[in-house]
């Protein structure tokens, strides 16, 4: 097979003509390692002027990716590491600086120092990375580009290499909510340890990086790294010598890949391309053109698989630039001349000006016998896979879902911005714990006007003695604002004639309907005889309705009350053992209470059905046919009434 065939995938095929999205952040180019250090993020601005200097941008849809959350980030990565990232400053206090040497970063590591703006750069590398596998996993896009990403040496817990987040393996990882199996080619002149160290355990990964390998940084990839358990024969190492040519390089690289691409059958592509593998660069050792190395980037599209192309090393700024550019023109399948128009940065490609990095006389000391055996050992471990591996079924999760994973379904409230998901706003996760909730809701006794849906509960009647008056004997009254107690007192508790006898609520039928209320000079009378009553019976009382400990100023002059308003009516204060209906109007164990002018107070708005004012009527005639006679000598108002009217008439 060669590089201008294609092979059927989960995916389909693609023409020559592909949709590519560039996704690009004018802030990454603005942050700075130090003067001094080969990292330059300013070669991802230099390259995006050129791109734009020759119009590329037109061509492609460009994306401004948004920043990776901590949420995201921490995907890979610990907690631990990230929030040190996001809380350290290039002066650290004593209690982060502790944890440099853990993190491999600041004075420890002279590769990764702590600069400012740290936290923002590698949230804004890693999301690039992850909106262009969100881009492929949509179909939008058949080749994603990324070139501020490709930091391939940052480890779960530390730094490496000038990489403190690793963008790749975030970007993997969201490619594999879609895709069963995901290709990772690395063509970095250093080994792409962060990313086979991720996956190495692993079958729906195959990791395959062409590196230089000896005493180098970071020493590994030897031929014999293969994966361990269920990843066994899925990474794949192409340990390579100084001075490697495009024939040797494309010629090596066209084997394996084939085989690759032929028995894994991947659903997506990420290829990295390290800039530093060019001639030239300040610390590589090979021998590429800029056209041999954008061929591994033909030929992969060649496959019609989605593809995303990412930065990497390059500490040649000018070649970098030079270079990505190139191969944004091949993933466009366009072509551009080699004289580079002018822009900002115009005068870095002195003297020559062209797009063009020739490849030199370097000695090539990779020899066609050891490349064959490295070739052979290769093809050999490839054939213990098998032919593009099932992977069991499984749901696809929303993207950039934020449920957190110590928090459950029902503790998230529903989210007005987007409905369709939950959790997401643009900028912050919005969510209402449930105790936060709870907090809010309504009680459903506060919605309820009716005392019978409160599973039975008992009136609060105030009385003296005797056995508390219920709903059940008493005839719950409800629909007013404020409820008069009543009810029946214990016979024996009166003490004669101002004891506790039968008690009648009020019927709240108006503050001035008080028509057959008793002369003030006659309540007074028998509310002093009641207080006597009182005073000597009520102490250590407690009623069955809830109301102990009661203050007795509170029952004194509830009792005070009652004896006002009825002390005139026949049979209260008798005691009589006449079981007589009682009409319970307390709801809350509040009492009615009678001014001194005779006006009836705190009873408002006391609404009672048909029938309970048929029983009060008969309650009150009742109580009108047995009372007794005034004893001797004692004053009766209505025979006073009576014997005036007839003086008169005389």
């Amino acid at each position: 097979m060669n590089g201008a065939e294609t092979v059927s995938n989960s995916n389909g095929t693609r023409s020559n003509k592909a949709r590519v999205s560039y996704h690009y952040h004018p802030d990454v180019g603005l942050y700075s390692y130090g003067a001094k250090h080969f990292m330059k993020p300013a070669r991802v601005r230099m390259t995006h002027s050129l791109i734009t200097a020759y119009g590329l941008h037109k061509k492609m849809a460009v994306e401004v990716p948004s920043y990776a959350t901590f949420k995201q980030m921490t995907k890979f990565h610990t907690d631990e590491y990230i929030d040190f990232l996001r809380r350290v400053t290039t002066n650290p206090t004593d209690e982060l600086k502790r944890y440099e040497t853990k993190f491999n970063v600041g004075e420890y590591c002279g590769d990764c120092p702590l600069f400012d703006g740290i936290y923002e750069f590698c949230m804004l590398s890693a999301g690039g990375s992850i909106d262009a596998a969100m881009r492929l996993n949509s179909g939008r896009s058949d080749i994603a580009i990324n070139w501020s990403g490709g930091l391939h040496h940052a480890k779960k817990s530390e730094a490496s290499g000038f990489c403190y987040v690793n963008d790749i393996v975030l970007s993997i990882l969201e490619l594999l909510k879609v895709h069963e199996r995901v290709v990772y080619i690395d063509t970095d002149v250093h080994h792409g340890d962060g990313v086979e160290e991720a996956f190495f355990t692993t079958d729906r990964v195959m990791t395959v990086s062409f590196h230089k390998f000896g005493e180098f940084f970071p020493g590994t990839g030897d031929v014999n790294d293969i994966g361990f358990g269920k990843g066994k024969h899925y990474s794949v190492n192409i340990p390579l010598n100084d001075g490697i040519d495009d024939d040797s390089y494309h010629g090596i690289f066209s084997t394996v890949m084939k085989e690759v691409m032929t028995r894994y059958r991947p659903g997506a592509v990420v290829l990295q391309l390290g800039a530093d593998s060019l001639i030239g660069d300040r610390l590589g050792c090979f021998n590429l053109s800029m056209q041999g190395h954008g061929r591994s980037v033909s030929f992969m599209k060649s496959f019609g698989v989605p593809l995303i192309l990412l930065g990497g090393g390059g500490y040649t700024i000018r070649n970098v630039a030079k270079a990505w550019c190139h191969e944004t023109t091949l993933a466009l399948g366009e072509e551009v001349p080699k004289e580079i128009p002018y822009h900002d940065y115009f005068e870095g490609y002195g003297p020559t000006f062209l797009l063009d990095i020739p490849a030199s006389n370097m000695e090539n000391l990779n020899s066609r016998k050891y490349l064959d055996q490295i070739q052979t050992k290769i093809l050999e471990s490839l054939r213990h896979i098998p032919h593009a591996p099932s992977v069991q079924s499984h749901q696809i999760p929303i993207d950039e879902f934020s449920c957190s994973d110590n928090e459950s379904d029902n503790e998230l409230s529903m989210n007005s911005i987007n409905p369709d998901n939950p959790t997401a706003t643009n900028a912050k996760e919005v969510r209402m714990r449930s105790r936060y909730r709870d907090a809010y809701r309504v009680p459903e006794e506060a919605l309820s006007d009716s005392e019978a849906e409160d599973g039975g509960r008992r009136d609060r009647t105030s009385f003296r003695g005797g056995v508390a008056s219920s709903s059940s004997n008493g005839g719950n009254v409800r629909g007013g604002k404020k409820k008069v107690s009543s009810g029946r007192g214990g016979g024996g508790n009166g003490g004669g004639g101002g004891g506790g006898g039968s008690q009648r609520g009020y019927s709240g039928r108006g503050k001035d309907d008080i028509g057959t209320l008793p002369s003030v000079a006659a309540a007074a009378a028998a509310a002093a005889a009641a207080a006597a009553a009182a005073s000597s019976n009520t102490a250590g009382q407690d009623d069955e309705s809830g109301n102990e400990g009661k203050r007795p100023d509170v029952g004194d002059r509830s009792e005070r009350t009652r004896q006002r308003t009825f002390s005139g009516r026949a049979g209260i204060g008798g005691g009589s053992s006449t079981n007589r209906p009682t009409i319970s109007l307390s709801g809350g164990g509040a009492d009615s209470e009678m001014d001194d002018d005779g006006r009836v107070s705190e009873v408002e708005d006391v609404k009672l059905s048909d029938e309970e004012m048929r029983e009060i009527s008969a309650l009150n005639n009742e109580m009108d046919e047995d009372a007794p006679e005034p004893a001797a000598g004692e004053d009766n108002p209505d025979d006073a009434e009576e014997q005036r009217q007839q003086s008169e008439g005389v």
